[in-house]
């Protein structure tokens, strides 16, 4: 019978710790988003051994054939001398997991998986790339209600190349999304495995990722998006390059992939701490149409502090004090609906119908309410002081991390009611804003905080501004998925006749 294997990964949002997460001194606050990329893995139909065929559905001219061979125990992936085009990612990611499973498993287990061949399909979630045109085309305001009308998986109607994307880290997700799938279909980790927070599946699943995606990349970044992709949202602190420069500086000596990649590799010291956002707020993304070259912007910060240490270190331990004190205000506010839901659900009904300025200005506050409404305020001066220091790191470094346009579009956004804080996501620049807002059951009569923050978006001149359809992901990272559970997958990958 034919195996098919299902799995997705979430894209994400560095809320607090761009620039420091580079650094293992310091860590970084991420949220995985419920907007997702997804892996399906089945038998080819044509039963060709050891051919594996790779489509995108979503983009034009997007299929890749390769051809895998075995001499002992090194095992070759070669694209098709059919292939027009050439997609890096996917070929490292084959060969990568493909050579790992062969180490893990043995030559000949690996053989039979690929007896029939692989046909993957891998696609994104629609907020991965901007919808601007789609909406246009369907004549529908850049709305969240608008963005639910667009078919599932849709077709950006482009080259792979050409494609806008918004900035929620499609490649991490989708190298997570690839390798995770054949190690599960390949039998080198449990289904299982990926049904655990954590576990030794699915840590070799994440040093898997982040290897793939710094070779694909031709560096070692901070590796917060496969992190997100593997664990879901987290407090993030970046492993020491030192533990794949070997790898990563392939000689004509191949080395051995498991020993350095196997979860109990001890120099994988990364650090994943819980952190979720606080019930009944949700986090709102948008796509600002101006992209900024993240490479280029970390690259200047990176020679400032250099050649400016006193300076820029100085101000790093400041920015990360007030990035702690906003993750840990966050999770206390997820303690504070534990012990008193009721209190907690009233307090939030409240301050999303008043500025933040107005949160504590009521002297007949119910008593029980007012831990809840000062630590929710406290979380909205902190992520304003944040800003206010990244925008120094900026100005210091002369490059811009919160553009004077996103300046007075975050300013507008974060005096609405109900708006707990915003920023520039990861290294800032031009492409992007988040915001935190209350979002209790019903805010009648009243709009809510999500719709205000909405109208606001669709009437600004300044700069073009498209909101996303994503939420934080519940469901954590990585995960096995049913292929008729997921609204429009099985279409989205079966071929138009």
């Amino acid at each position: 019978m034919s195996r098919s294997t299902v799995v997705s990964a979430p894209g994400k949002v560095l809320i607090a710790g761009g620039y420091l997460v580079l650094d293992p001194a310091f860590s970084g606050t991420v949220v995985s988003t419920s907007s997702r990329f997804y892996t399906v893995i089945q038998d080819r139909e044509d039963k060709s051994s050891n051919k594996i065929r790779v489509s995108s559905p979503q983009f034009l001219e997007a299929t890749w054939d390769y051809e895998v061979t075995f001499d002992g125990a090194t095992v070759t992936v070669e694209n098709a001398a059919a292939n027009t085009s050439k997609n890096k990612f996917v070929h490292l990611a084959l060969q990568k997991t493909l050579g790992l499973a062969v180490e893990a498993k043995g030559e000949k287990s690996v053989q039979a998986s690929l007896e029939a061949g692989l046909d993957i399909a891998i696609v994104g979630d629609n907020d991965f790339y901007s919808q601007r045109a789609k909406l246009e085309e369907l004549g529908l305001s850049r709305t969240l209600k608008s963005l639910a009308e667009i078919p599932p998986f849709v077709s950006t109607k482009v080259h792979l190349s050409d494609v806008h994307k918004t900035g929620l880290g499609s490649s991490a997700a989708l190298i997570t999304s690839l390798t995770s799938a054949l190690l599960v279909h390949l039998d080198v980790i449990s289904a299982d495995s990926l049904s655990e927070d954590d576990s030794d599946g699915r840590r070799l699943a994440h040093n898997l990722a982040q290897y793939v995606h710094c070779q694909a990349q031709g560096k070692v970044g901070s590796g917060f998006d496969v992190s997100a992709a593997v664990f879901g949202s987290h407090l993030y602190t970046r492993f020491d390059p030192s533990v794949i420069s070997d790898l990563m500086n392939e000689s004509n000596s191949p080395i051995k992939l498991l020993p350095v990649l196997s979860a109990s590799n001890p120099a994988w010291d990364y650090r994943i701490e819980p952190f979720k956002l606080p019930p009944l707020t949700r986090i709102l993304l948008a796509d600002v149409d101006a992209g900024s070259d993240t490479p280029s912007l970390v690259g200047k910060v990176l020679k400032w502090r250099k050649d400016k240490s006193d300076e820029a270190n100085a101000l790093w331990k400041n920015l990360d004090q007030l990035n702690q004190s906003l993750a840990q205000t966050l999770l206390h506010l997820g303690k504070l609906h534990d012990k008193d839901p009721k209190n907690y659900t009233e307090s939030v009904k409240y301050i999303s119908t008043l500025q933040p300025v107005q949160w504590q200005a009521n002297p007949w506050q119910p008593e029980q309410e007012q831990p809840v409404i000062s630590t929710f305020y406290e979380a909205h001066l902190i992520s304003e002081q944040i800003r206010e220091k990244m925008r120094e790191m900026g100005t210091l470094s002369e490059v811009p991390i919160e553009p004077l346009e996103q300046t007075k579009l975050l300013d507008g956004c974060v005096s609405l009611a109900g708006v707990i804080g915003g920023g520039v996501p990861g290294a800032g620049g031009y492409d992007a804003v988040w915001l935190l807002v209350c979002d209790p059951a019903s805010t009648a009569p009243d709009q809510s905080p999500t719709e205000r923050v909405e109208y606001l978006w669709s009437q600004y001149k300044e700069l073009s501004v498209s909101p996303l359809s994503a939420k934080e992901s519940l469901a954590k990272g990585a995960r096995i998925e049913s292929l008729d559970k997921i609204p429009g997958l099985k279409d989205a990958i079966t071929p138009s006749s």
